[in-house]
């Protein structure tokens, strides 16, 4: 929806920059609200300007397009800062538990919202945190606060999640996990029979590596300005959950986890193991803007700018770049060409690399397979929309109607008031009317079923319950 937006400030072929810039700033401010609780101002500007331009970032920026993704990674520093205040890593100052329950569910909702992946992997990194805060202070507060704020942001994002998770039933999701996508296969310089599987794999194992070594080497050095302090201080406490998310990210990366990518629940569907690099990345930004409050940090400084700039220039250069794809894109939607589906988005038992190519939005076939039986008739468009086709056929005998759709079973089918069930081609899962003869009125409507129902019920009663906490003052 951002990118949609953008669509209407600037010209189509300037919104991939326009997104990335609006985006990566505002990744920076989320990192500067983090830092800024235990760093002065100029370190915490250095962590800000060390996130917004980690080397995960240029690596979806320049090779990996997943501007979803890249989005959901600018909110983890915000989401991070309310989950470490509601565990009692950092002092809760500005609002109260209740209010901080609230946002954490926002935030927990937008990450969400913007890529799936991305909600799996603050889903986990969350709960480490709050599970690691009742462990350390023996109290099960923690917890119960992480846990309401979980059901609360799931409850947002409920009208999509629910509709997601039971829809699966219905599509090829199998396929989101096909060759190339599978997590033994993504682990760090993992080899495949497909060279450029493997140099891509490469190039993402090696920024990983980069991005591990800059972090252990910032929290490191780090650390003795941290231990100096107060046992209890903010920044002790900081570092060590920091820690602990950097090394749970870097070990996930590696085959030796193999059997928790196998049965965590969803953690299968992230598919690559070096897309933790977007919590890493986190703990990198704060450890860096910490090195550079010390004495001489700006030697430090000049040394992580050298490296993310090397490494912009290296991806930036390994980038594939098309020009015409935006306008291309544009073309074929002004053609009423339609797109490219994704496979596991299919229905089941469809393949629609066998979908005809440039389809009208209706055609007509003879009731069976003997083409000389094709009876003259007249169809009249009368509706065509996104989630309502209506169409009106005068036809001299029995015939078939081909409709541009696909039979997903949220459409029903009505002919002359009556609902019917449609039939399908038999390599592809295309809709097929068949009619009698005289006039027929063809009306298909996509409709809400229940999932989508419950779905949305969810979301309105938990904003409901995030209005009633934000306007709660007193403390959980």
């Amino acid at each position: 929806m951002l990118g949609a937006g953008l669509g209407f400030v600037v010209p189509w072929n300037a919104v991939p920059g326009a997104f990335v810039v609006v985006v990566q700033t505002l990744a920076g401010m989320c990192m500067f609200a983090l830092a800024r609780r235990v760093l002065a101002e100029r370190a915490a500007l250095f962590s800000a300007f060390c996130y917004a331009a980690n080397p995960n970032a240029l690596l979806i920026i320049y090779l990996r397009s997943d501007f979803a993704e890249l989005l959901a990674s600018a909110v983890f520093p915000l989401l991070f800062l309310v989950a470490f205040e509601l565990a009692g890593t950092l002092e809760n100052r500005e609002r109260s538990l209740a209010r901080g329950v609230g946002l954490f569910g926002i935030l927990f909702a937008v990450v969400w919202l913007s890529n799936a992946p991305a909600g799996v992997l603050a889903s986990y990194s969350v709960t480490l945190v709050f599970a690691w805060a009742a462990a350390t202070q023996k109290s099960w507060l923690p917890l119960a606060r992480g846990a309401a704020g979980i059901a609360l942001g799931f409850g947002l994002a409920a009208f999509y999640i629910v509709p997601a998770a039971y829809e699966q039933r219905w599509v090829n999701i199998t396929q989101a996990l096909s060759t190339g996508l599978l997590p033994q296969e993504n682990f760090l310089y993992t080899q495949t029979g497909d060279p450029e599987h493997n140099f891509f794999n490469w190039v993402a194992s090696s920024t990983a590596v980069m991005m591990i070594l800059l972090t252990g080497t910032a929290a490191i050095a780090a650390r003795r300005g941290v231990l100096s302090g107060d046992e209890r201080s903010e920044k002790r406490k900081l570092w060590s959950v920091l820690l602990l998310l950097s090394a749970a990210a870097t070990l996930l990366m590696f085959r030796v986890t193999a059997i928790l990518w196998r049965v965590l629940p969803e953690l299968r569907f992230v598919q690559f193991p070096w897309r933790w690099m977007s919590i890493l990345a986190v703990a990198f930004a704060v450890f860096a803007g910490a090195l550079a409050a010390r004495r001489r940090g700006w030697i430090l400084m000049i040394l992580v700018i050298v490296l993310l700039g090397g490494t912009g220039v290296f991806l930036g250069k390994q980038g594939w770049w098309d020009g015409e794809d935006i306008p291309a894109l544009q073309a074929a939607i002004a053609r009423d060409d339609g797109f490219d589906g994704t496979d596991e988005y299919d229905p089941v038992g469809d393949d629609h690399y066998n979908l005809p190519a440039k389809a009208p939005l209706v055609r007509m076939l003879p009731p069976d397979e003997d083409s000389s039986k094709m009876p003259n008739a007249i169809v009249s468009v009368v509706k065509w929309t996104a989630e309502e086709k209506v169409l009106r056929v005068k036809a001299q005998g029995p015939l078939r109607l081909v409709l541009r759709l696909i039979n997903y079973p949220a459409w029903r089918v009505e002919l002359n008031g009556k609902e019917i069930v449609p039939e399908r081609a038999d390599d592809y899962d295309q809709m097929i009317v068949p009619l009698g003869a005289g006039e027929s009125r063809v009306r298909v409507r996509f409709t809400r079923t229940r999932d989508r129902t419950l779905g949305g019920v969810l979301t309105a009663a938990s904003l409901l319950a995030v209005m009633f906490l934000m306007r709660r003052p007193s403390h959980l």
